[in-house]
């Protein structure tokens, strides 16, 4: 619970906005709620255990779906306005997926926008930082309950930094936008400690008013100390060499992104389809640690997302089919798969293979259809591939989960 200290500040940013806005625009104040109820179809998701270490993390599994019952998934708040023609801002906080009531953590979105000559703009604060379609969208307007899983895990990252963009084009005919965004590389709040940042840039496109594609990259590196670079976590399998602690250390846990999307969008139908591969790098590090969180030092992930809906009138239904491969190369240093087998010539044990699907069927009842976001229940069933917890007293094989999400969504 906020105390009144943090209640009263909280107030006061949004029902004022910052004190210069004052003096010029009065902010436009616009929130987001959304009230889910988890269902599981069994009770694996609340009683199973993740496969195996070291692959438990590779799928990541929300505690929203470890238990059933009422829960707000999302509670925004966004207050926004024009300081001058050419500067406005928006600060965005959400209690709800904070994780507590420390001001840091609510704070989603803090954004001051410079607008300079020939279409150019600057974006300096806390933002999404440039990667995957479904990153982009508002919450408010998703189809089903939950971003796919590419987009959970590369697009939905905010992070502080500068974005810098310029326009081209015509938005009725043939046009876009290019981004280049130097980010902290640590999530939100976190401190960065290492002067390495993060390099991303996006390509947005659009051919008349139905159809948005482009892509997007980002390189980057580890966000240790001096001291974490110089602690190497061991691959299990690889030489105990001091050249491949060296070259552990000159990797640096590099990371990267290359994607691609494309969307078909009018008032009755909606496609979509994306992708995206690079190198895990630092989201499952070797620096820093006593045991590497992946299997290869170069390990790369690929993965893919469709999606199609149908809109008549106050109903929509929505399907999307969600493939995310954690090591696309079959890359490891032991002379057995080490996702199959616990050692060398011992018999196959299970397949966690970190290559994870999730086909989503969904179901939209608008309260008013000319804005389906403002209002809405949304009945959605999740499947998912039975490869990522591990069975339990009775059970044999690799298991899993599936979900029933009710959300109910309200946005002014």
């Amino acid at each position: 619970m906020f105390n009144a200290q943090k209640t009263s500040m909280l107030a006061l940013i949004l029902t004022t906005g910052l004190p210069i806005a004052a003096q010029a625009q009065a902010p436009k104040i616009t929130g987001l709620g959304q009230l889910w109820y988890h269902q599981m179809m069994d009770n694996n998701l609340r009683a199973g255990l993740n496969s195996n270490s070291p692959y438990s993390s590779y799928y990541n599994l929300s505690s929203r779906y470890r238990e059933n019952g009422f829960l707000f998934r999302r509670a925004e708040i966004k207050a926004a306005a024009s300081i001058t023609n050419n500067i406005d801002y928006e600060i965005m906080l959400d209690p709800a997926t904070s994780g507590g009531d420390n001001f840091l953590n609510m704070l989603q979105d803090f954004v001051i926008r410079y607008k300079l000559p020939h279409n150019f703009e600057i974006r300096a604060g806390q933002f999404k930082n440039l990667q995957t379609l479904e990153g982009a969208t508002s919450s408010s307007d998703l189809l089903l309950a939950e971003r796919s899983m590419l987009a959970v895990r590369f697009g939905d990252v905010r992070e502080r930094g500068l974005a810098a963009s310029v326009g081209f084009g015509k938005p009725d005919a043939f046009g876009g936008r290019f981004h280049v965004g130097y980010f902290n590389g640590s999530a939100k709040s976190a401190i960065d400690n290492n002067a390495q940042k993060d390099i991303a840039a996006r390509l947005e496109m659009n051919y008349g008013k139905d159809h948005t594609f482009g892509v997007y990259t980002l390189q980057g590196a580890n966000n240790q100390n001096a001291t974490g670079q110089t602690t190497v976590g061991s691959f299990v399998g690889a030489p105990d060499t001091e050249a491949f602690r060296n070259s552990v250390i000159d990797n640096g846990d590099k990371i990267s992104d290359l994607g691609a999307f494309y969307r078909y969008q009018t008032k009755t139908i909606h496609a979509s389809a994306e992708i995206i591969t690079g190198a895990l790098g630092r989201r499952f590090q070797a620096l820093g640690v006593s045991s590497a969180a992946r299997q290869h030092l170069d390990q790369k992930f690929m993965g893919y997302t469709a999606t199609f809906a149908y809109i008549f009138g106050k109903h929509s239904l929505v399907a999307r089919y969600d493939n995310m491969n954690y090591n696309t190369g079959d890359d490891w240093y032991t002379d057995y798969n080490p996702y199959t087998h616990t050692a060398p010539d011992t018999p196959r044990n299970a397949d966690y293979t970190p290559n994870f699907t999730e086909i989503t069927l969904g179901y939209t009842y608008a309260f008013n259809p000319e804005r389906i976001r403002q209002a809405n229940i949304k009945l959605n069933y999740i499947n998912r591939s039975k490869n990522f917890l591990q069975p339990r007293s009775g059970q044999t094989g690799e298991q899993g989960g599936d979900s029933v999400v009710v959300a109910f969504q309200v946005a002014f």
